[in-house]
């Protein structure tokens, strides 16, 4: 085996200290390192298309700077999957949004399946996403905990009850065959939502998409694959007022 790879985390928040370095070390295994970057200016979380949009020019620069790092895939820390075309179009290693790629995981892994995210405010984003990606018939339902991105881990305990509850809920009311986080600072829950669902009779795939993602990211960058540049061709380069982000010198030169 030739040297790791370096799957880059990438998180499109301000918020110091919401993503440990602990979290993502318990992310790699053998021939996989996680490596970490934030935005400096941008929301301090996500929940909210205006929030999107204003996390995505440092998410772009932040990715550029990935790929000139020697970062070997990249993974978009947020279910809106900010930036992701954008990013596509301006590295040429593999970059993956936890959304689109935890949407094609439960797709193949059950015939429908539902999200259980934050805030009720965050349905349309979800379900806009999936048409997207293709997935609509495949998504059940979009449920909500009802807590704030930054107040998840306030109180463990409560978050974790609240999404067996809603995930119970996905699969009884609504026929889902699989449940996927709706945000990313869910990270490490999906042990204890699918205990709950099991002491209650369910056996179903329960998604944490970071994980998901970064093993998905780390396979592609292993076997050469990355994002069809017909599909997301290299930006026209032209003047860009107000942004100091820097083209890679391959598309500079076209």
């Amino acid at each position: 085996m030739g040297a790791p790879v370096d799957v880059r985390v990438l998180s499109p928040i301000t918020t110091k200290g919401f993503r440990r370095p602990s979290d993502l070390k318990a992310l790699e295994y053998d021939g996989i390192v996680v490596s970490y970057s934030q935005i400096d200016q941008g929301p301090a979380s996500i929940e909210s298309e205006y929030e999107i949009a204003m996390s995505v020019p440092g998410t772009i620069a932040r990715a550029i700077e990935a790929e000139r790092e020697g970062a070997d895939a990249i993974v978009i820390d947020c279910m809106g999957d900010p930036g992701l075309r954008a990013v596509r179009e301006v590295v040429s290693i593999p970059v993956l949004g936890p959304a689109e790629t935890a949407m094609h995981v439960a797709a193949m892994l059950g015939h429908r399946f539902s999200v259980v995210t934050v805030m009720r405010r965050l349905r349309a984003q979800f379900e806009n996403e999936a048409a997207i990606y293709g997935l609509s018939t495949k998504m059940a339902s979009v449920r909500h905990v009802d807590i704030p991105v930054l107040a998840l881990e306030d109180d463990l305990v409560e978050t974790r009850a609240r999404l067996v509850e809603q995930a119970l809920l996905a699969v009884e009311a609504d026929g889902a065959e699989a449940v996927i986080f709706g945000c990313t600072g869910l990270l490490g829950c999906a042990a204890a939502v699918r205990d709950g669902l099991l002491a209650r009779g369910i056996d179903i795939p329960v998604i944490d998409p970071i994980p998901t993602a970064v093993s998905i990211a780390a396979a592609l960058a292993r076997v050469g694959l990355s994002q069809s540049k017909l599909t997301y061709p290299a930006p026209p380069v032209k003047e860009m007022l107000g942004y100091d982000i820097v083209l890679p010198s391959a598309i500079a030169a076209e």
